[in-house]
């Protein structure tokens, strides 16, 4: 016979819990919708008057996440008799994001003041000459043609050492590609040329010809547009050096030269203004003449401009203006060159000569060669020299060392 589970009667709950759980028609409110609070849920018969309905109780409002706190909900306390209702309410205290804010917004300010007025500063001391840049199209790069001469500074060398006269002895042109290395290349300044049918050596073109002319002769050399001019006195040099302190410069010669006043024992040494200015201008006692002169004249702009725009010259406002207000007094631009230009060759030269640059001369192919009317000239490669210049303005050429020189 098959024994059949009796089933077990539920346990009933105690009569104080039976009477609280009972809804009005005496029926027991099923246990998951007890209310928790002393207070009887209400309920009501649904449509079809058996399933009942609670009322659930009504939802807290969610915390509030604004940026104040939101108005209590009891009754604001009476305002003052003769002042606003909103007297009696706190004040907002200011949070420390908005204190932040303030405070970058006031440097900021104070930052824009400063760059203007050293703007205007740098801007009023330019030296602006006109009629030297080209009606030649703008190239892939920006070029600067950098000059040097000795003979009009009334220092002690200039007569000596170099023809009398308006020459640019030094000629440079330092390149800035839109990416890439930037170059600074030295012209010869025996380097042969043309103007107006004649021919001259090119350290001659600006004075037998126009300040035009020496441009359209560079640009006829390296066949890119020349932007902008920079003509610096060598003399003037001095009072750079000397307001930053010194200048570290390299020679593997011992030098003892008449012309320039240089000597020298072989190595690097730390030097004064005076020093370095015969260091640039020496060239008798070097091997390479006036190739070796070009490449020393670039060694002393590059530690020039490495010393000037170091940590230890920056951190000085005093030395910052000293050598700011000797390098102005020494340069000459085109009318075209505004601060900002200025500053761009700056650091385009500190790139050019560092360890990922490019320096070096242009190629020729006989370094005397004979003119009559001339005398012994330096004949360039016309063809290696565009092509040059071409990889230097697009920013494609390796850096290192370029030239013939470089090659020997």
């Amino acid at each position: 016979s098959v024994q059949t589970a009796k089933p077990t009667a539920p346990s009933v709950p105690p009569a104080s819990d039976r009477v609280a759980n009972q809804n009005p028609n005496g029926a027991a409110a099923p246990m998951s919708f007890a209310p928790s609070s002393s207070r009887s849920a209400r309920t009501s018969r649904g449509t079809n008057g058996t399933s009942p309905r609670v009322s659930r109780p009504a939802a807290q409002p969610a915390p509030y996440r604004g940026s104040t706190r939101p108005q209590s909900a009891s009754p604001m306390p009476p305002s003052r008799p003769n002042g606003p209702a909103s007297a009696a309410m706190p004040r907002r205290r200011r949070g420390p994001k908005r204190i932040i804010t303030l405070a970058v917004l006031v440097l900021l300010g104070a930052l824009a003041l400063a760059v203007f007025g050293g703007w205007n500063w740098v801007n009023g001391r330019l030296n602006k000459e006109n009629d030297w840049l080209t009606s030649k199209s703008n190239g892939p790069a920006t070029s600067w043609l950098i000059l040097g001469s000795d003979e009009r500074d009334g220092t002690v060398g200039g007569t000596a050492d170099d023809t009398p006269g308006f020459r640019t002895d030094t000629i440079l042109v330092l390149t800035k590609p839109k990416s890439g290395p930037s170059s600074l290349i030295s012209i010869p300044r025996d380097s042969l040329v043309q103007v107006n049918g004649q021919y001259m050596k090119i350290n001659a073109a600006a004075e037998l010809g126009s300040n035009k002319s020496l441009v359209e002769s560079v640009e006829s050399i390296t066949g890119q547009k020349i932007n902008h001019i920079a003509k610096i006195k060598f003399g003037g040099l001095q009072s750079v050096v000397n307001a930053i302190g010194g200048v570290n410069l390299c020679y593997d010669q011992t030098v003892s030269d008449p012309y320039s006043g240089l000597d020298w024992q072989a190595g690097c040494h730390t030097v004064d203004g005076g020093t370095a200015l015969a260091f640039s201008r020496m060239r008798y006692a070097d091997a390479n003449g006036d190739f070796g002169r070009a490449q020393r004249q670039r060694q002393v702009i590059g530690a020039i401009m490495s010393k000037a725009m170091s940590k230890e010259t920056l951190s000085s406002p005093a030395k910052v203006m000293k050598a700011a207000d000797a390098a102005l007094a020494a340069i000459t631009v085109d009318n075209k060159t505004s601060p900002l230009t200025l500053a761009q060759m700056a650091f385009a030269f500190k790139a050019a000569t560092g360890d990922d640059g490019i320096s070096g001369s242009v190629y020729w192919t006989d370094p005397g060669y004979m003119v009559d009317g001339v005398g012994s000239s330096v004949l360039l490669d016309d063809t290696r020299n565009t092509d040059l210049f071409s990889q230097l303005a697009a920013g494609t050429h390796a850096a290192g060392k370029v030239g013939t020189l470089a090659e020997g």
